[in-house]
């Protein structure tokens, strides 16, 4: 019998120093809380950026992984993976967030959120990888190629959400452009970027990508920037 979609755990991370991460900090190490915990226009209560050039804003307010493509990474990496391990705020349990459409909102709690962008993994990922004992040779390829990223969220109402809330679709555009879509319009397959145009409210960076490939713009190589764009890197 199918589950129903359920936010399994909230997730949090503080600055740590961390010679390994670009910034020399890092707050991608998040473990699960207990009990209610606040969600406003930044993020979650609790959790702060320390790369704030490349992470944060609005349109990155909350980053969620289901624990199915945890129990899926489990399997390729062969050891246990707790959730929070891959940087996120929620740990969801029942639902494919990589099916949702961007622009698509979810009520959790009594907080209202929006799909709003994608993670892009960058190297602060793949050193995290390593150095928490998992075989992170090409990650950045691997997880790339894989294709199912996760959603950012943006904070349309704020407020307070626990785990085992339900996680209910208040609104779906009907557009059809999911957050694996998106994805792999911003990294491998540039062809589909014109697709992303259909969204309304789309993050710029996404836009200004899509216009340049749809007015001929050379120089889309159709792969992974070096360094992701701001607004759509991973959660560190």
């Amino acid at each position: 019998m199918k589950s129903e979609p359920v936010l399994r755990s909230v997730n949090v991370g503080m600055p740590r120093d961390a010679a390994w991460a670009e910034m020399g900090r890092t707050s991608i190490d998040k473990t699960p809380i207990v009990g209610p915990v606040e969600v406003h226009r930044l993020g979650v209560a609790g959790d702060q950026v320390s790369d704030t050039r490349h992470h944060g804003g609005p349109d990155q307010a909350v980053y969620a992984f289901s624990r199915e493509e945890l129990d899926w990474w489990e399997a390729q990496l062969g050891d246990e993976l707790r959730d929070g391990e891959f940087g996120e705020n929620l740990t969801t349990s029942g639902t494919d967030v990589n099916e949702a459409e961007v622009g698509e909102r979810w009520l959790v709690g009594d907080a209202l959120l929006e799909v709003a962008s994608v993670r892009i993994p960058c190297n602060d990922f793949k050193m995290w990888m390593g150095r928490s004992g998992y075989d992170n040779r090409a990650w950045v390829k691997r997880f790339t190629a894989v294709g199912r990223p996760g959603p950012y969220l943006r904070v349309l109402t704020e407020g307070e959400l626990r785990a085992g809330d339900e996680i209910t679709v208040a609104h779906r555009p009907g557009h059809g452009v999911t957050v694996s879509t998106m994805f792999r319009a911003l990294t491998g397959e540039p062809s589909l970027l014109p697709e992303l145009l259909r969204v309304e409210g789309l993050v710029e960076e996404a836009r200004a990508r899509a216009e340049r490939y749809v007015a001929g713009t050379t120089g889309l190589s159709g792969v992974p920037d070096p360094e992701p764009a701001p607004g759509m890197a991973t959660g560190a």
